[in-house]
């Protein structure tokens, strides 16, 4: 599999007009794979670093671990501590303050005081975001949490499941809310023990979700303006669409958005808006994919589809207004003959798109409004409530399986997408272990754009080159992981496998956050995996030479989360790194006590990397 994505790269990147100017150089020694107890316990990491010719020792540095409080505010909050909507603490069952240990994205930031910021993520239901007040050292860039305090979602009902984010080029948060919760569920009457969880929020039950919680509340990209530790700004764009969101990333002429969907048939969205630095208001795009080559993890050119334009103020007032029975009437696939594939009544629009996984619907879109016609408003609302459904139903491609990170590289123009598994809706009628043809969940009710001959459970990250509007008009794989097992689509059992890694240790395991160094031609490339590595690890990736450097490895049963790359600030350069849910996602028999679970938000320092 290596060898065909490497030549598909290697054509395209080919036909780049220049080369790109790189100034800096840096080089990761290598770290050590796991191999001991002792060793999948711990945070190992790249000894050394040479950066710019010269070597600095490295290691990860924590600025917080979930449960702990800030070094002069030793009485304050606790980093993670979920809260109602009255702001009064969540407790566990034991009666215990409920800690998240999901630990994500921590961005940092220029308050307008002057002072240095951290805005961190817990990917939990209800969610949660904490704002830090940190302390640099001038001789050493270490960082330290003076006090820490959770930001308030009361006025938006609360936040949900925050997974990755992104800076913007003016100097906000903007975080996420990811795997939105199927309003169809509350239709029929069938809430789901995960979304049902937000019930607590509202000081209710899970079983009352239904009354209780608005499912459209939820899913949009939240940016966060810092003032200072007691003033900061949170605000959801409902206007750039509602979606299994792992992040939005924006690019530098302050007005295109890129925006990630995660899951299974999920698609790949670019917003927008009408003025620069300002989200409020833009056009909503959904990608096409329309294949070029089949091997591998596949080739596309990509056209893009238009869902309307819209705005905060208007799509917070249909969010009030609107129910999923309000936007489409619905009807059951039906099979014209036996052992033919099922189709929709006629006037209804066929889609295969997926919340917890594929679902071949039938929907018509009905005269949302009441103003006695079916015409662009009612297209403009189901396109922000119900995003995903409405791209498929105007012909964009939901056929991606775990759509994460996302970066630019600003010396080539492209943009960089992981791709946790290549897999399910990519394929052709088949998943990963089946033949071709054989299993029909994720395609069948679709226009099947994607039809790749292989699955590849281990993951691939996909560049995409853009035009001077920055559009991307294509995308081809730059690096995949190499499966062992048949099960991750290796072609036979390899004789490698050791019975725990069922993805090459020394390649990639599901690519989960990527952030490249600018001028230093270096991508990171974090992983979230259960079984490809027992170990999730983080990744330097050469993009001139192609080759893998491991950095990073985490304890047992944690995920890897939004690396983040900061070229200088006051002189120094981090790469943000967050261990999420240590022995939650695997393993949870090595726990030995308790504290062994909180999650840690960190990074590694340099010196600055501005060449």
């Amino acid at each position: 599999m290596k060898a065909p994505i490497k030549s598909a790269a290697a054509a395209i990147l080919a036909l780049n007009a220049c080369v790109p100017a790189l100034a800096g150089t840096i080089l990761f020694s290598e770290a050590p794979v796991p191999r001991t107890d002792a060793e999948k316990r711990a945070i190992l990491t790249s000894p050394q670093a040479v950066v710019d010719g010269v070597s600095i020792d490295l290691g990860y540095h924590t600025i917080l671990r979930s449960g702990q409080t800030g070094a002069q505010d030793a009485d304050g909050y606790r980093f993670g501590q979920l809260h109602d909507i009255k702001g009064q603490p969540l407790l566990a069952e034991d009666g215990s303050p409920y800690i998240s240990n999901d630990n994500d994205f921590s961005s940092l930031l220029r308050g307008a005081d002057g002072k240095l910021y951290m805005v961190s993520h817990f990917e939990s239901r209800p969610g949660a975001m904490y704002l830090t007040e940190l302390a640099q050292d001038p001789n050493t860039g270490v960082l330290t949490a003076q006090r820490t305090r959770p930001l308030d979602f009361s006025p938006l009902r609360g936040g949900w499941v925050h997974c990755a984010g992104s800076v913007t080029p003016w100097g906000t948060h903007l975080g996420s809310e990811e795997y939105e919760p199927d309003a169809r569920q509350w239709r029929d009457g069938t809430i789901t023990e995960y979304n049902a969880a937000m019930a607590t929020y509202f000081g209710a039950m899970p079983a009352e979700a239904g009354s209780v919680m608005n499912p459209y509340d939820y899913g949009y990209p939240v940016e966060i303006e810092v003032d200072g530790f007691d003033s900061a700004r949170v605000e959801k764009h409902y206007a750039m669409g509602r979606l299994a969101l792992e992040l939005g990333y924006v690019m530098p002429d302050r007005r295109t958005v890129y925006m990630s969907d995660d899951g299974t048939n999920v698609g790949l969205y670019r917003f927008v808006a009408d003025q620069p630095g300002d989200l409020s208001a833009g056009a909503l795009w959904v990608a096409r994919w329309n294949q070029k080559d089949a091997h591998g993890a596949g080739r596309a050119t990509l056209d893009w589809v238009y869902l309307g334009q819209a705005d905060d103020a208007q799509v917070r007032d249909w969010i009030g207004r609107y129910r999923f029975a309000d936007l489409f009437d619905e009807a059951a696939p039906k099979a014209p003959a036996e052992g033919e594939k099922p189709t929709c009544p006629e006037g209804f629009t066929s889609i295969n798109a997926g919340h917890e996984d594929g679902d071949h619907q039938c929907l018509r879109l009905r005269d949302v409004n009441q103003d006695g016609a079916v015409n662009w408003m009612d297209e403009n609302i189901a396109s922000r409530l119900e995003t995903r459904r409405w791209a498929a139903m105007q012909g964009g491609t939901t056929e991606f399986r775990k759509m994460e990170g996302i970066t630019y590289d600003p010396d080539r123009h492209q943009l960089y997408v992981a791709m946790s598994e290549v897999d399910r809706g990519m394929l052709d009628y088949s998943r990963a272990g089946r033949a071709q043809g054989s299993y029909d969940t994720y395609d069948v009710g679709g226009p099947n754009h994607m039809k790749l001959a292989q699955a590849n459970v281990c993951g691939a990250v996909y560049a995409l080159h853009l035009d001077g509007n920055y559009t991307a008009v294509d995308m081809f794989p730059l690096v995949a992981g190499t499966p062992l097992t048949m099960d991750y689509g290796a072609d036979a059992e390899s004789p490698e496998y050791d019975g725990v890694n069922k993805c090459d240790v020394n390649g990639l395991a599901n690519p989960d956050n990527v952030t490249y160094m600018p001028r230093y031609d270096t991508l990171i490339i974090g992983e979230d995996t259960g079984s490809g590595h027992q170990n999730d690890m983080i990744w330097s990736y050469d993009l001139t030479s192609g080759r893998l450097t491991r950095i990073q490895t985490t304890p047992y049963g944690s995920e890897t989360t939004s690396p983040y790359f900061y070229p200088d600030i006051n002189g120094f350069a981090y790469l943000m790194s967050v261990v999420q849910h240590p022995y939650g996602e695997s393993d949870a028999d090595k726990l030995e006590e308790p504290g062994q679970l909180f999650g840690y938000t960190g990074y590694f320092v340099f010196p600055a990397m501005n060449q």
